[in-house]
């Protein structure tokens, strides 16, 4: 009796530690607020005649605007929802791009690039962290434009090791779509 117990208390922890249903929290949370910042850059870039990017590296990715003053993408200074983001540990970034798959350049807190900063903080927006990214450096995979239009590109958050991923989405004509969360058996 006592035996069945123990047992039945090891299979309840490790159902409550996978989250009950087995659903990835963090990979439905990321793929929630990314596809809720980019549908709010559309609207900001449309209300403010401003064209916004994203830009994706290997487990960041930030939003920049660009500046016609200076003709450079820069981060947005007075937004900081668009800040650049870290993604949790082991959530990994795919782009595909107009049908091409895009090699994403490391970040600049990749592992042994700089000191790492805890999942989901803000990235420093400081004079050293423009520094390092040059203007050549900043410019977006994504473009999102102010009359409504976007690149045609499939971003994929995966769980690295895992079958699990999201799949977001636009096409050219402006339509955006954020997929559902699939589990392919690997």
């Amino acid at each position: 009796m006592v035996v069945i117990v123990i047992i039945g208390l090891v299979a309840a922890t490790t159902l409550l530690s996978l989250g009950g249903s087995g659903r990835d929290s963090q990979l439905e949370q990321e793929r929630d607020r990314l596809g809720a910042l980019i549908e709010y850059v559309r609207e900001r870039a449309a209300l403010q005649t401003v064209e916004y990017g994203l830009r994706c590296e290997q487990g960041v990715y930030r939003f920049l605007m660009y500046d016609n003053r200076k003709a450079l993408w820069l981060e947005d200074p007075l937004d900081d929802s668009l800040r650049a983001r870290k993604l949790p540990a082991g959530l990994e970034i795919a782009l595909v791009v107009e049908d091409r798959a895009i090699v994403l350049p490391r970040s600049a807190t990749a592992p042994g690039a700089a000191a790492p900063t805890p999942r989901n903080t803000p990235m420093p927006r400081d004079a050293s962290a423009t520094s390092q990214d040059t203007a050549a450096e900043l410019k977006p995979q994504i473009m999102l434009y102010s009359s409504g239009d976007l690149t045609s590109f499939k971003l994929t958050l995966s769980r690295a090791g895992t079958g699990r991923s999201a799949v977001l989405s636009g096409t050219s004509a402006g339509k955006f779509e954020v997929g559902a969360i699939v589990e392919k058996p690997t």
